[in-house]
């Protein structure tokens, strides 16, 4: 199909295979409680709530922008990946040559090259979205941040609302922004494929391994589950 031989669509099914299976693993899963990520939720928390707290919420605020900022960068990184992976295309004559000429690389023709190139540069564009997403509900979650009410405030009916409200924006915007990165990591993977499927396979389990030992047994996961102990 398009110049793509079995082994190469066999590839592309465990690469697609694996971020659908990791998605799940962290997000939905039976085991995603345990995750860095959702561990990371439950802190967000616990800050909204001590911000309900406290009548001066400047350092909030300025925690608030941190975050913001981190998402700029990496929206912006999205953007040149875009701008660079398409510039690829306008080479594609000279690049399939070079990688014609490297030892076990198989052949590429130049469509299958095309549509490799074209993969990789949708990832990068799914990446955008979802960090620029989050930078705006970051934005949002400091709106929020800013109408939550007074400490001593009587309405306990409105201040449950404001910190739920602004609990879960919080949360939002770092998800989106862990599935940003997360297409950023698959993007490394999806570089094997230009050097044949059985390397995309390995770079593909290989991204896998890393990022689901670091959600479940990495130093910074462990650090959670000795604070969570009573």
């Amino acid at each position: 199909m398009l110049g793509f031989s079995n082994l190469d669509l066999a590839a592309f099914a465990f690469f697609s295979l694996a971020w659908i299976g990791y998605h799940y693993a962290v997000e939905l899963g039976p085991h995603a409680g345990r995750t860095l990520n959702m561990r990371m939720n439950l802190r967000r928390a616990r800050w909204i709530k001590e911000a309900m707290e406290r009548d001066n919420r400047i350092v909030d605020t300025q925690v608030m922008n941190g975050l913001q900022n981190g998402t700029a960068f990496f929206a912006s990184t999205s953007l040149i990946a875009i701008g660079g992976t398409l510039a690829l295309l306008q080479s594609t004559e000279r690049v399939v040559a070079i990688f014609s000429d490297l030892p076990f690389v198989p052949v590429t023709q130049r469509s299958v090259w095309e549509m490799k190139v074209i993969g990789l540069a949708t990832i990068f564009g799914y990446a955008f979205f979802k960090f620029a997403w989050s930078y705006r509900l970051f934005n949002y979650c400091v709106i929020l941040l800013g109408a939550l009410p007074a400490p001593r405030s009587e309405d306990k009916t409105a201040v449950a609302h404001a910190m739920h409200e602004t609990v879960e924006m919080n949360i939002a915007a770092g998800r989106h922004f862990n599935r940003g990165q997360r297409a950023f990591f698959f993007a490394l993977a999806y570089l094997g494929w230009f050097l044949g499927p059985v390397t995309f396979v390995g770079f593909t389990g290989a991204v896998l391994v890393a990022m689901y030992q670091r959600q479940f047994g990495s130093d910074a996961a462990r650090v959670f589950r000795y604070l969570d102990k009573p």
